[in-house]
């Protein structure tokens, strides 16, 4: 397993990380608990040392499965927003989803349910510019500030809203301010026009989250496929959205075998080559995809041929249009 610096924090972290939303068994299937710490061992017998969290994930129920393992890892978890809104709207108020006492709060509760001395890297779960200009950004910035003297959080970063990652270039801007995670993947390349030069600029760390396109670039959504109720790709893979993803799929398929093996493998190394990125998080909730994710960080690197045969695969939509 290859590592990198999480930008100015000066954290080393590895390249493939592990994303635990489907450890809380919210919106997702979720899993045994023991097959959750199982998955999480594999990946970090294979080498992971970051692992993303947060205390919306089953009401802080990832964060305790991940409190067991914790000593083997860099941990970065997630306020929620007190509004319970994702995304983050630009005429809401931040009074209403980070005021100061909620930033504090929601900190306590999950360094309880962590069980460590501090949070490494804690994060706004949502995020707007627009917060920005309104006068309670100075109350919770100093309450961010009053948690890294107790030594409560080592660093700040912001998870940034699906798809836009211009709404947070403005928060980004700040010292304070270490990391952003973003959806970036070969179909969402979204990030490379502000966000990544931005990093650059400022060193900051860049977290992606989604790189499979919620499994879209496993290849496993087809047009007949079916989720378990209460399942919230229901809603992102509504009306014809599995047949398209099927299709877009089925048009990478080929493109494999100069670079990578597998659609989940071409999917990883994608986006490996963004010297940006400082760690990828996929879920993995099996050992054997724990695996195979951590094997991709052998340091291999794409066609620069692929790499052109790829630009024609962004997929410019909204997943959250009604």
């Amino acid at each position: 397993m290859r590592s990198r610096r999480l930008g100015r924090t000066g954290i080393e972290v590895s390249e493939i990380g592990f994303g635990a939303w489907g450890l809380g068994a919210t919106m997702w299937r979720g899993v045994a608990d023991e097959d959750a710490l199982t998955a999480v061992r594999a990946a970090l017998d294979a080498g992971v040392t970051f692992i993303d969290t947060a205390l919306a994930y089953g009401d802080g129920h990832s964060e305790r499965l991940i409190a067991k393992v914790r000593g083997r890892g860099v941990v970065a978890t997630k306020i929620p927003p007190l509004n319970g809104a994702w995304p983050a709207a630009a005429n809401s108020k931040l009074d209403d989803v980070f005021p100061a006492h909620h930033v504090r709060a929601a900190t306590e509760t999950s360094l309880r349910n962590l069980g460590g001395d501090a949070i490494d890297v804690q994060q706004f779960h949502v995020w707007h510019d627009a917060w920005l200009s309104q006068p309670a950004w100075a109350a919770t910035r100093r309450e961010m500030e009053k948690l890294v003297a107790e030594g409560k959080v080592r660093h700040w970063g912001i998870s940034i809203n699906d798809h836009a990652p211009e709404t947070a270039l403005g928060a980004l801007s700040d010292p304070l301010v270490a990391t952003a995670q973003v959806i970036y993947n070969i179909f969402d390349r979204g990030p490379e026009t502000e966000l990544f030069p931005l990093a650059r600029e400022k060193n900051v760390g860049i977290i992606v989250r989604v790189p499979f396109d919620e499994g879209t670039l496993t290849g496993t959504v087809r047009a007949d496929t079916v989720f378990p109720a209460g399942d919230w790709r229901h809603r992102y893979f509504r009306g014809e959205r599995r047949a398209e993803a099927e299709r877009r799929a089925d048009g990478l398929t080929p493109l494999l075998g100069a670079g990578a093996a597998s659609l989940p493998e071409l999917a990883l190394r994608f986006i490996l080559e963004r010297p940006e990125v400082s760690t990828v998080i996929p879920g993995m909730r099996r050992p054997d995809h724990a695996r195979a994710n951590a094997a991709v960080s052998d340091g291999r690197r794409l066609p620069p041929e692929l790499l052109t045969r790829l630009a024609a695969h962004a997929w410019k939509k909204n997943w959250y249009d009604a």
